[in-house]
């Protein structure tokens, strides 16, 4: 459900909106070889969700930048200490962090459908935050971007990461709810969006979103 007020501040803010997706590669989605799995049945769905979403998005000429996990080695995960001390613990949902999106892996692959033409590829994050260590922000600025619809997983971690992250660079921040889900529990995806209205953007529905662009550019100039 869209924030209360997400149409109308879509509608003044998003002048020059960019799709930012988190992390919707194999090594979540993909049963096959993910390490950090969502459930089978939920990687499914959010994919047939996102893909034509994608696509109108590219119809109407936004953005879309596709940000990916990607590690040269264990040391590089393992030196962040929640991460370390959540390696190979029975019951984490963390356990195998240190076997996460190593380079090589087939999990850094985009799920299929996911890519399309003129999308620009960010595949060296390495934390939480997509603007830690990587040139999101760069590639953002250069293209005149002043609000991003953000997608993916996890939302309690690198999508509320990276929405907070945005949003103190002074971007508009709307996280898409059709396309963000977690590996953790629906407690913790409805709090991670309550925390994202409450204080660093809004969540809306990715028709809300459409409809809005689509008007937009049918217009006429002022």
């Amino acid at each position: 459900m869209d924030a209360p007020d997400a149409r109308t501040a879509f509608e003044e803010l998003a002048l020059t909106p960019a799709v930012v997706t988190i992390d919707l590669h194999r090594g979540h989605l993909d049963p096959a070889v993910a390490t950090l799995p969502l459930a089978a049945d939920a990687s499914a769905a959010l994919v047939e969700r996102t893909v034509p979403l994608l696509e109108r998005y590219r119809e109407l000429h936004i953005p879309i930048v596709h940000v990916i996990t990607s590690y040269r080695d264990r040391d590089e995960i393992l030196s962040n200490p929640y991460w370390r001390f959540q390696a190979g613990r029975p019951g984490s949902a963390r356990a195998r962090i240190a076997e996460h999106n190593l380079e090589g892996m087939p999990g850094l692959e985009l799920m299929p459908g996911l890519e399309g033409p003129g999308d620009m590829v960010v595949n060296c994050k390495k934390r939480y935050d997509c603007f830690v260590g990587t040139d999101l922000e760069i590639t953002l600025r250069s293209h005149g971007v002043d609000s991003l619809l953000v997608m993916g997983v996890n939302t309690n971690s690198c999508v509320i990461a990276t929405s907070l992250a945005a949003s103190v660079r002074d971007f508009a921040v709307f996280v898409v709810e059709d396309s963000v889900d977690t590996m953790l529990t629906r407690e913790l995806h409805d709090a991670a969006r309550a925390v994202i209205n409450a204080s660093f953007g809004w969540t809306i529905d990715g028709a809300t979103t459409l409809d809005v662009l689509a008007r937009q550019r049918l217009a006429p100039a002022s």
